[in-house]
Order: C-alpha cells, then sequence, then structure tokens
C-alpha cells in the first residue's frame, strides 16, 4: 500500500498509559466515523505498516484512544511517536452534491460561467490560509479559491467542476 493509495487520518500525537495505548488526533469532521476501525497504515520510515487495533474509543473531541496490538508498553508507542496514520481511499464515505475530496477532483475540467472552460485542475493547494484550485490551460496557472460561494456544480460524471468566479479573477490570468 502505498500513500497515494490512502488518505491521511491522522497523527499520533501522546501515549495515553504504561500499556502502551496511544492519542491519535484526527484530521477529520467526523471522528465517530472511525471509532471502530479494525486496522490502519502508519507511516514509519518510507512504508506504511498496518498496525492492528485491540480496542478504540473516542476521547475528548477529535482525540482517538487505541491500544494497537503490536504495542505492548510504553517503549514501544515510543516508537510509533509522531507517526502519521493513514486509511485506503476506498474507506473514505462518498460525497454527494458539491461537497468533494481534493483528490477526487484532480483531472476535472472547469468551466466558468462567464469564460467557459479555463482548463484542467492540476491539484489542490490547501497548504494557503484559504485553498485553492491550480487550474492549467494553455501553459498558464490559475489560482482559484475553492469557495462554496464560487462552486455552481460538481459534475462527477462528467469529470467537471462549474464555477462562478469573482469578476476579473480569471482576465487576470488569461490576459
Amino acid at each position: 500500500m502505498t500513500k497515494e493509495e490512502c488518505f491521511y487520518l491522522g497523527k499520533i500525537v501522546s501515549k495515553h498509559s504504561f500499556k502502551g495505548e496511544v492519542l491519535i488526533k484526527l484530521d477529520t469532521d467526523e471522528p465517530e466515523l472511525y471509532e471502530k476501525m479494525e486496522s490502519v497504515f502508519v507511516s514509519l520510515g518510507n512504508n506504511l505498516v498496518p498496525f492492528f487495533i485491540e480496542k478504540s474509543q473516542l476521547h475528548k473531541s477529535s482525540l482517538l484512544r487505541v491500544r494497537f496490538e503490536e504495542v505492548a508498553d510504553e517503549s514501544d508507542a515510543d516508537k510509533v511517536m509522531g507517526s502519521e496514520i493513514y486509511l485506503p481511499l476506498k474507506f473514505l464515505p462518498k460525497l454527494k452534491g458539491n461537497k468533494f475530496y481534493y483528490h477526487e477532483v484532480i483531472g476535472f475540467a472547469m468551466e466558468d460561467k462567464v469564460h467557459g472552460n479555463i482548463g484542467t485542475i492540476q491539484s489542490v493547494n490547501d497548504t494557503t490560509s484559504q485553498a485553492l484550485f491550480e487550474v492549467e490551460k494553455d501553459d498558464k496557472q490559475l489560482l482559484i479559491p475553492v469557495r462554496d460561494e464560487i462552486i455552481v456544480k460538481v459534475d462527477r460524471e462528467n469529470k467537471t467542476i462549474f464555477v462562478d468566479t469573482p469578476e476579473g479573477l480569471v482576465y487576470l490570468y488569461l490576459s
């Protein structure tokens, strides 16, 4: 299993007991969906290693308290501290309507209300204060904000996102 075939679920942030239990900070709006997992992939070095879960329960808001079968004590827990946790993409809940996962829309065409086809989505940059679609057209890169007010429709069947961009934004890039 590679990281490209998985999605980031969270990170092991602390030990919880001398018996090797750890707390995982989940990166999700719905932590309860992940409370009863059987296993996860733990990023160790450059590899994703499967770890089987003996028991788990939500601990406060977005923390998951986990007892891995392979982690028996504090020393074992120290070896996985700070590791990222992944699950295969097939475990992502299906989204409908205009909701989407960033990885899902890579390669989609982008159609603007005024300018028509403004290119193909190459990636989504979520490292900035506002997530941005990185769209490419004729060797030019357009940065379009990922905002509900801009996204008119997500057409999964035709792999197209319809947008109504602010006046002048597309012209700025394509002129």
